[in-house]
């Protein structure tokens, strides 16, 4: 249901649809963004309705602005503020003990590589402004990350479109069920891994977060 949702969603507002779902997953607000950046490329791949180079425009604006506004809202609010409402949009607080726990160690890291990790692409941009971060470096590791993240999936899943527009018959149904697989298997991984951050957070910053 929630692939139909944003197909129809892609489908009435095309490159803002993208733009909107990246800038408010960037934000801290638990929507799919990478998944629509990943159906509006197939989408462009298989059938040419989009634009490959529009789509992946268009996550990687939503990406900067939606992370440079979770910066100012991390760095403006600060973490009792994210602790009283953080946990309506998914910020939890073994989920801020991560982001401290990962800032603490990683700094730049942390905002370039956490576009390609679930947890940390809603947590990164606002944890990175709570613990002050400067701004000429989250910048840097913003912008460069959302751009390598927007171009390896935009275009990845751009070209398994294309595949699957060609192939027809038992070959592109087996490859279709590998592709479910394939991220059915990737997202469990994330979980485990999620959980697995949040354990090592708790140990190393154990009590309540301040």
């Amino acid at each position: 249901m929630i692939g139909e949702a944003i197909s129809a969603f892609l489908a009435s507002h095309g490159y803002l649809a993208v733009a909107l779902l990246v800038g408010l997953e960037s934000i801290g607000i638990p929507l799919p963004g990478e998944t629509a950046l990943i159906a509006a490329s197939v989408l462009a791949g298989a059938s040419g309705k989009l634009d490959i180079g529009w789509v992946i425009a268009s996550a990687v604006a939503g990406a900067v602005i939606g992370d440079t506004i979770g910066y100012w809202v991390g760095r403006t609010a600060g973490i009792p503020l994210l602790k009283r409402y953080g946990a309506r949009v998914g910020l939890t607080e073994p989920r801020l003990k991560v982001g401290r726990y990962l800032f603490m160690r990683h700094g730049g890291k942390v905002v370039f590589f956490g576009r390609f990790v679930s947890l940390l692409r809603t947590l990164a941009a606002v944890m990175a402004g709570a613990n002050r971060m400067p701004w000429p470096e989250f910048v840097l590791f913003n912008a460069t990350g959302g751009i390598i993240w927007a171009c390896i999936y935009g275009f990845g899943a751009y070209y398994a479109g294309q595949a699957i527009d060609r192939i027809s018959g038992p070959v592109g149904w087996a490859l279709f069920a590998i592709g479910v697989l394939a991220i059915v298997g990737a997202g469990l991984f994330l979980r485990k891994h999620e959980q697995s951050l949040i354990d090592a957070a708790e140990k190393a910053l154990p009590g309540p977060l301040e």
